[in-house]
């Protein structure tokens, strides 16, 4: 039972107690109701599992509340009800329906959504991009003038049958279903007639092209001058999502090239860009773009590097910095077609996939960037480290860790810096608090895989020493994950030398790849020792050779 984009737990005082706040309940109900729905538990406390075994609610609450954030919303469904947990203590189960097609609201006109495990307040130029969300949605769902069975591709519906019936993400229960319940059940057609999802999938090629905005790509190269090379176009309408993704990964001739890399007496072949970073990208531009306007895919091939530009802006919620940790649905029937295809990951967990494959391979973490009405991810194509790529394979494949997809993220981050300290993986993995980044290498230093030193932003982490040796890593030696001593003479021997001088000129000259922090918080504690003295503040403030007496 963990807080997050489906879940909030509150005590039971928040709804009780003569300091109550239902307007603040209220406003979790219109984030709740604006994202995807989710359930509010009253009773059970943020840290806690269960209520308080020894905790009542009263018969009347749950009708009350239900009466209360009726008044106070607006275009919000609640479903309350009293829950006994398995310890015999009660909560109150506050379920939100999902306002599929209408804006919520508190009856005050403030507008709310649901990011993550928080309700955050929805500015005035959000509620452009809330409602066009929402106009997303119900594209899907819409009803054509196609006739469900007469309209329908019959190679497209036979493979898609066929598809769903092999795939270890459906359950016996749906893959016994018949051809047309099947359709039923995915949307795709209703009282007969298909749905725009419908179309878009098992549709004839004429049926697509009537389609307002039908996905079409265009995959362009260029040279060292920014010149055109090439250009790929899938325009003619004739594949479903599936096959447009297959259609890519087959004629793009990019996609086979790859590096060889020395591995001992043989060579290992690294291919120049991860198959599933490819299909996973793809798979994320059809599944979330808005079928509401006009733009093409566009995948622009550059000689370091390829950017995928997806028409439409990210969903209401996620930025740039949060999009490893938040995720929201703008098609969710197309993106449950997807999931239950191995089309793709989980929603929310697909961005985890790419940075694991790329930092394992030895990459940069791609850069998300957001424009007026285009999203843009770029994947660089240059291994910065090689030698990292063997290192965390085999990290990875040792029975005593059985690394978890975040512990294999911050390893790779951490072995490509050589060190960081908390506050540069906290900025790297956009973490909003310090504390999360023990979620992500709690278990790595238990288990001896990394090592640290320092105290709180400055606290250091880097690869220990006994695991390099043990798996063979092949690295270079840096000043990075530096012992406290030997920064201390390091420092000491600048000051001896220039006898007056600020804190970054110290750090340029005895190693700038040494975090500034580590060389910042050594530099006071030899001022509370006495080894070293100081003469002004802030940016001024220099630091003095102190003479033995």
């Amino acid at each position: 039972m963990k807080e997050g984009q489906l879940l909030d737990k509150k005590s039971i005082r928040y709804v009780l107690s003569k300091h109550k706040d239902a307007k603040s309940l209220a406003a979790d109900c219109v984030g709740f109701a604006n994202a995807s729905g989710g359930v509010i538990a009253l009773g059970v406390e943020d840290d806690a599992a269960a209520p308080p075994a020894n905790q009542k609610v009263p018969d009347e609450l749950p009708e009350a509340l239900r009466k209360r954030i009726g008044q106070l919303t607006v275009n919000v469904a609640v479903i309350a009800r009293k829950v006994q947990a398995d310890n015999g203590g009660e909560y109150v189960e506050l379920r939100v329906l999902p306002s599929q097609q209408t804006i919520s609201a508190t009856s005050d006109a403030h507008y709310f959504i649901r990011v993550s495990d928080e309700t955050k307040r929805l500015m005035p130029d959000d509620l452009g991009r809330l409602f066009a969300d929402k106009s997303a949605f119900t594209w899907e769902l819409q009803l054509t003038r196609q006739d469900a069975e007469a309209d329908c591709d019959d190679n497209k519906l036979t493979d898609f049958v066929r598809q769903i019936r092999q795939s270890d993400r459906v359950s016996d229960f749906v893959k016994q279903k018949s051809t047309a319940e099947l359709m039923e059940h995915y949307l795709f057609a209703r009282d007969g007639r298909l749905t725009n999802l419908g179309v878009l999938w098992l549709g004839t090629r004429q049926g697509r092209a009537a389609l307002h905005y039908s996905p079409q790509i265009q995959c362009i190269k260029y040279d060292e001058l920014g010149n055109k090379v090439q250009k790929q176009v899938w325009d003619d309408f004739n594949y479903n999502p599936l096959e447009l993704i297959e259609a890519v990964w087959r004629e793009v001739p990019d996609w086979r090239e790859f590096y060889e890399l020395p591995n001992g007496l043989f060579r290992k072949s690294v291919p120049h860009y991860d198959e599933r970073v490819v299909r996973e990208l793809l798979a994320n531009a059809l599944v979330h773009r808005p079928y509401t306007m006009r733009g093409d895919i566009f995948i622009l091939l550059y000689p370091d590097r390829m950017e995928i530009h997806n028409p439409g802006t990210l969903p209401v919620g996620v930025t740039p910095s949060n999009i490893l940790h938040t995720s929201s649905q703008r098609n969710p029937h197309l993106a449950r077609v997807f999931y239950d295809l191995k089309m793709m990951e989980r929603e929310g967990s697909g961005f985890d996939l790419m940075f694991q494959s790329l930092l394992a391979s030895g990459r940069p973490a791609p850069v998300v960037e957001e424009g007026d009405d285009r999203v843009k991810v770029t994947i660089f194509k240059r291994i910065l480290r090689p030698e990292v790529i063997d290192f965390v394979a085999k990290a990875d494949q040792d029975q005593t860790f059985q690394l978890t997809t975040k512990e294999i993220i911050a390893l790779g981050m951490i072995a490509q810096h050589e060190a960081l300290t908390a506050l540069e993986l906290q900025k790297l993995l956009a973490l909003r608090r310090e504390d999360d980044v023990h979620v992500w290498i709690g278990r790595l230093r238990d288990w001896g895989i990394l090592v640290s030193s320092g105290k709180t932003k400055a606290t250091q982490y880097s690869v220990a020493p006994d695991l390099l040796r043990k798996l063979e890593f092949k690295g270079h030696t840096t000043l990075k994950p530096i012992e406290r001593h030997r920064l201390r003479e390091l420092i000491l021997s600048d000051l001896k030398k220039y006898r007056r001088a600020k804190g970054p000129e110290i750090h340029q000259r005895i190693g700038s790849e040494i975090p500034y922090l580590t060389v910042k918080a050594e530099i006071e504690e030899m001022l509370v020792s006495g080894l070293i003295e100081k003469e002004g503040e802030r940016r001024h403030r220099f630091y003095l050779w102190k003479e033995a007496k």
